[in-house]
């Protein structure tokens, strides 16, 4: 059965990443929810956006560290939108104390925000879509310290290691409903949450950086739009750093393009498919290595 979405939800889409990534979606066809936490003027304008390619936009607020409340206001949204095809986990907070020095209230408010109320959306949008018996597809933006920690970002660090696990079990759990969960893990962006809003990336030295510059959240909202159309990823994980490793578990189908205008690189490491066959699968799409 041909995967055909029609409706999209994308956390935290009042600006950067999740903004680009409402209007990716909207230019790909499907109506779209918008959520905010404190910028509901940023909302409107991506919402007034997504109305301008002709597709349905509905606003809400969400704070995902709100565990008891967050899941009912996705729930609400869904009923909104006449159902959720698509589900794109984004949003999230950090901060930059030491372990040693950090609150045990700080630590809490991090993991709360961006993995507890993450499981929690996510598995609503996962009941749904059983219920509609059309497949979907759920994509959590981790973050490229899910796999290289930073100093000072312990609970970020610990939260965004726990959303990629959560990721790979819902695969697991989901694929028999054709429901696949992806991990998109963007390393340095251009938005506000890095101090760069507005800002164009392609004037910006970063020398450790393979491109040499921090990305742009269009690329990033490209590579989640991929995600969410493709037929077949049954779980991969993206580290988008400006051309670091790209790593895709199952069939790659429909992905070699899109990676490759974004100059990233591909390489599958998931053991191999049922329908393997001397060392390719059948859809003849990914060699497992």
């Amino acid at each position: 059965m041909t995967f055909a979405p029609r409706s999209a939800i994308v956390t935290a889409s009042d600006s950067g990443i999740g903004k680009a990534t409402a209007v990716a979606l909207a230019e790909a066809g499907m109506d779209v929810g918008i959520t905010w936490h404190t910028d509901e003027q940023g909302a409107e304008k991506t919402a007034a956006e997504v109305r301008e390619h002709g597709r349905r936009a509905e606003v809400v607020r969400l704070d995902t560290a709100d565990l008891a409340g967050c899941g009912d206001v996705i729930d609400g949204l869904v009923d909104r939108l006449g159902g959720v095809d698509v589900f794109v986990n984004n949003a999230g907070t950090g901060s930059s104390t030491l372990a040693v020095d950090m609150p045990l209230e700080e630590w809490r408010h991090v993991v709360a925000t961006d993995l507890d109320g993450a499981f929690v959306c996510l598995q609503r949008a996962a009941r749904h879509m059983i219920r509609a018996g059309r497949g979907g597809r759920l994509i959590a933006v981790t973050s490229v310290h899910e796999h290289q920690p930073r100093v000072g970002s312990a609970a970020y660090d610990a939260a965004k290691h726990g959303l990629g696990g959560l990721m790979k079990t819902l695969a697991l759990e989901l694929g028999r409903h054709r429901i696949t969960a992806n991990c998109v893990a963007p390393g340095e962006i251009a938005t506000p949450m890095t101090g760069q809003e507005d800002e164009d990336p392609h004037g910006k030295s970063r020398p450790g950086v393979p491109l040499g510059r921090p990305g742009d959240a269009r690329e990033i909202a490209a590579v989640i739009c991929v995600s969410g159309l493709a037929a077949g990823v049954l779980r991969h994980r993206r580290e988008l750093a400006g051309g670091r490793r790209h790593v895709a578990d199952g069939p790659a189908g429909g992905l070699a393009h899109p990676v490759r205008r974004l100059a990233f690189r591909l390489r599958v490491t998931a053991p191999r498919p049922a329908p393997c066959r001397g060392g390719r699968c059948a859809l003849r799409s990914a060699r497992c290595l």
